[in-house]
């Protein structure tokens, strides 16, 4: 770390931003497709779903994986190969002459793009010193509200002039920019790890995933009910699902506890900021994927069109791209824990605020910036730096990866939760109230479990304790 001067550093951070970049982009961008690809390939709603479930599903199965290859291979190989698999699924994309190569191509996506993010953070945990890691975490985290806030803007402008083929055949060139850079850049930090591969870790923790996955897209919102609810879940299509995911968990955590270098660290799990901190990221996808439903509630409570409700969710957005890089500035003068509270309180009260005050123009504004400020503090850098703080060096990637599958697991149940209470209540205004009353009830748990991190000067002595051993 000490080799890498002020320059050089800065170099490597817009490099890990644009890569990053790439990933976040290609879910954001991709939402204004979604109706132009199914009418091409003549699909109905329940599989135009899996273009989103695909990436998703893959996404969080190629998470440990990469982590831990990363961990053995080195951050810089793993770095550049999982943006040129991500190139490779966009070209399987864009060139589909069939649904399921498309959907093909999104799962080779999905797993290219799972390991961007987590060794992005290893490498700033490599690379910065501890006092300046808070400001660059802060601004790889600003990435998700800037995607958000151009990619619909760009999908349009392109699905304008061009066809959809272009919305993906456009990542090819970037990443092969980006991997140019990379090569020249990018230290290749290899912990060494040279223990045997979990193969039965990875094959339980993909089984987890995919069941839990599959479980929750099979559920069918439109027809739940307060009487169906239970007949929902316990449906043929369901249940099998989700009741494997189920059984296999405690399997995985034995099976882990006795692997040499399990690809989940459930070692990890012995410090209790960890089981913290992965309790929060569930509570904040949870929170993150309420979201989505934003544009069906504004339509429904001042009959604006579709097009116009997704605009009016640019003030969170905007509040997200503005809060991440302010959250990294703040860690490294405050700590991780008071932005948390703060980052969770506004979470909360902005929930609450739909759920309770009659909605206006004016009281939803307020909401969204409040949310959107929230969920800076929640899905950016804080979680990202407590893992850095609390893991050993070696098992850094490890560690950044166990909040992307947290969060990621909060993201599949928030969008059954939220989608189910209101289609229970008959999808009216109502019903979507009802479930953001719900969302700031849970986000108010999470403010109070925040008040369980170690403040400051208890992270700056764990993080001299970890440099020290490293």
């Amino acid at each position: 770390m000490n080799s890498i001067n002020e320059h050089q550093r800065k170099k490597i951070l817009i490099l890990l931003f644009f890569g990053v970049l790439m990933g976040a982009l290609d879910i954001a961008i991709v939402g204004p497709a979604l109706p132009v690809i199914q009418h091409s390939f003549a699909i109905d709603d329940r599989m135009i779903s899996w273009v989103v479930a695909a990436y998703i599903l893959f996404n969080l199965v190629g998470t440990p994986l990469m982590a831990k290859l990363a961990d053995i291979l080195g951050h810089r190989t793993i770095y550049i190969a999982d943006i040129l698999i991500f190139a490779m699924g966009s070209l399987i994309v864009a060139i589909s002459p069939t649904f399921w190569l498309v959907l093909l191509g999104r799962a080779v996506q999905g797993f290219g793009a799972s390991g961007i993010f987590p060794v992005a953070a290893a490498v700033i945990g490599d690379t910065f010193p501890p006092n300046k890691r808070g400001s660059a975490l802060g601004m790889i985290g600003a990435v998700f509200g800037i995607a958000f806030l151009i990619g619909p803007v760009l999908g349009g402008m392109i699905l304008k002039f061009l066809s959809w083929h272009w919305l993906f055949l456009i990542n090819f060139p970037i990443a092969i920019i980006i991997v140019y850079f990379a090569l020249r850049l990018l230290p290749n930090e290899r912990p060494g790890l040279q223990h045997p591969f979990d193969f039965k870790g990875l094959l339980i923790t993909s089984a987890i995933l995919a069941a839990f996955t599959i479980g929750i897209n099979q559920l069918d919102p439109q027809n739940l009910s307060p009487n169906t609810v239970i007949v929902s879940l316990f449906s043929p299509k369901v249940w099998p699902f989700l009741f494997t995911a189920m059984v296999l968990l405690p399997i995985l955590w034995l099976i882990e506890k006795r692997a040499e270098d399990p690809i989940v660290q459930v070692a990890l799990f012995q410090s209790r900021q960890i089981k913290l901190v992965a309790i929060i990221a569930l509570g904040a996808g949870f929170g993150e994927a309420t979201l989505v439903f934003v544009p069906v509630l504004l339509v429904l409570a001042f009959g604006v069109s579709a097009h116009t409700a997704s605009f009016m969710l640019l003030p969170a957005v905007i509040a997200m791209a503005i809060g991440s890089p302010l959250a990294g500035q703040m860690l490294d003068r405050k700590g991780s824990r008071l932005v948390i509270i703060i980052g969770s309180g506004l979470l909360a009260m902005g929930m609450l605020i739909i759920g309770l005050i009659p909605l206006t123009i004016a009281t939803f504004y307020l909401a969204a910036v409040l949310v959107g400020f929230g969920l800076s503090s929640l899905l950016g850098s804080p979680l990202r730096y407590i893992m850095l703080n609390e893991a050993p060096h070696h098992y850094r990637t490890a560690a950044q990866a166990l909040i992307r599958l947290f969060t990621g697991t909060g993201q599949l149940l928030g969008s059954a939760f939220v989608g189910a209470i209101a289609a229970s209540l008959g999808g009216s205004v109502k019903g979507f109230t009802s479930a953001y009353l719900a969302v700031g009830g849970i986000a108010l748990l999470v403010t109070l479990l925040s008040l369980g991190l170690k403040s400051q000067r208890s992270e700056q002595a764990t993080v001299q304790v970890h440099e020290t051993s490293a």
